[in-house]
């Protein structure tokens, strides 16, 4: 092996524990929502908002972190959010009413822009052909992320209420552990992160140009077959996010599970991500290129939510669960890394923050979405409209499908 090889894999291996360890923190948190706000009375409705207000922050502005990373570089950004994230968890933990909550996930919101830059760093690190592996990596440390976090939420949810009731213990309490974890990772990347870039290499003319938010967008979609994955990757967030808080409603409802229990249900989704992302992924790209690695995972997004608006017993939701875990997880990096392949080496963090925007606007939209259908139709009707967005997706991606780039097949 020689030096830069060696280099290079010792940052694809510290940009792959930062992320990871974010998500152990932000894994934790997740579940917790739902739970602590009906807690404090809230309806399906206002669980919905309260898990779309920090991608209503993010989305405002994870397009000026990314355009921040491009002028001063990936590693200033990725420590600030961080050490924001750290903050904002313990807010979480200390709140005592639902617009606690809220105002603690707003902030969290705000220095979420974490995610899109360690895509841009990945970018930065790795060749073509290897892009969207390295974008399954990302992935993979997400879904171990959301192993982990759910399942030390579920641990550390029973430990706080033998601490005491109130917050910072009793449910609250896997929030003061999601802080520390975060601190930490602070503290870790800090000390070992390099730089993936060097100074500015956008000029100033292309940044007075991005200064508007909808105009980066606007830019973004002006791009041919971009603009339709951008467009995909939206839909396929929406989708996702559309059911996100009426899940845990639904086995909370119906199955009458506890915050621990809920977690460790979560967690089971991390380990379809991984074994997905971090490994099926990384075994179908070569072989079948990122359009029908695409065109699958959406299908089988599709089948699994339909699947779930059918459940009647747990058996039935962790089939379909599984199906759409599976289908999440050979989609995102296929859009993703299709988007990085697509993007000048100059606007890496510009358009992956516009494609995590977007991302963001879905899941500001989508919770309310679907907590609004979940109390005024039933618990039924989040998953069944999710499936048919997704096949929506499916119809858009196959029509466009040659015109998909194929960087990570090998020919």
């Amino acid at each position: 092996m020689t030096k830069a090889q060696k280099v290079k894999d010792k940052r694809l291996l510290i940009i792959f524990l930062t992320v990871f360890i974010d998500l152990v923190g932000f894994g934790i948190i997740i579940p917790m929502n739902p739970y602590l706000a009906e807690t404090y009375g809230a309806s399906p409705l206002q669980v919905g908002l309260l898990m779309s207000v920090y991608s209503l922050m993010q989305f405002i502005f994870s397009p000026i972190w990314g355009q921040w990373s491009d002028r001063i570089g990936r590693r200033p950004v990725i420590l600030l959010s961080l050490l924001g994230a750290a903050t904002a968890h313990l807010g979480f933990a200390f709140a005592t009413g639902f617009w606690g909550l809220v105002l603690a996930r707003a902030f969290a919101g705000l220095f979420g822009g974490n995610l899109s830059t360690a895509m841009a760093y990945m970018a930065d690190i790795t060749p073509e052909k290897e892009r969207s592996k390295g974008m399954g990596m990302i992935g993979a440390a997400f879904g171990l992320g959301f192993i982990l976090g759910p399942s030390l939420g579920g641990i550390f949810a029973d430990l706080g209420q033998k601490i005491g009731p109130y917050p910072p213990f009793g449910q609250s309490f896997p929030a003061v552990v999601a802080a520390m974890i975060c601190l930490a990772n602070f503290i870790f990347a800090w000390r070992a992160l390099p730089e993936s870039r060097v100074g500015n290499s956008a000029s100033p003319q292309q940044h007075l140009a991005q200064a508007l938010r909808f105009q980066r967008i606007g830019q973004a979609f002006a791009t041919p077959t971009l603009n339709v994955l951008m467009l995909l990757l939206f839909l396929n967030t929406f989708a996702l996010a559309h059911v996100e808080a009426t899940l845990f409603l639904y086995v909370q409802d119906t199955f009458h599970w506890t915050l621990s229990q809920a977690s460790f249900g979560f967690a089971y989704i991390g380990v379809i991500m991984v074994i997905t992302q971090g490994y099926l992924i990384r075994k179908f790209l070569p072989k079948l290129g990122e359009r029908k690695v695409l065109i699958v995972g959406l299908l089988l997004s599709s089948l699994g939510f339909a699947l779930c608006s059918w459940v009647v017993q747990v058996g039935v939701l962790a089939l379909g669960v599984t199906l759409l875990g599976l289908g999440n997880g050979l989609a995102n990096p296929s859009l993703n890394g299709s988007i990085s392949l697509l993007s000048g080496k100059d606007v890496q963090g510009n358009n992956l923050g516009v494609s995590q925007s977007l991302s963001s606007m879905a899941r500001i939209l989508g919770p309310p979405t679907g907590g609004a259908l979940y109390q005024q139709v039933g618990p039924w009707s989040p998953f069944a409209g999710a499936a048919a967005i997704t096949f929506v997706g499916w119809v858009i991606a196959w029509s466009i499908r040659k015109r998909m780039p194929e960087g990570g097949r090998a020919h």
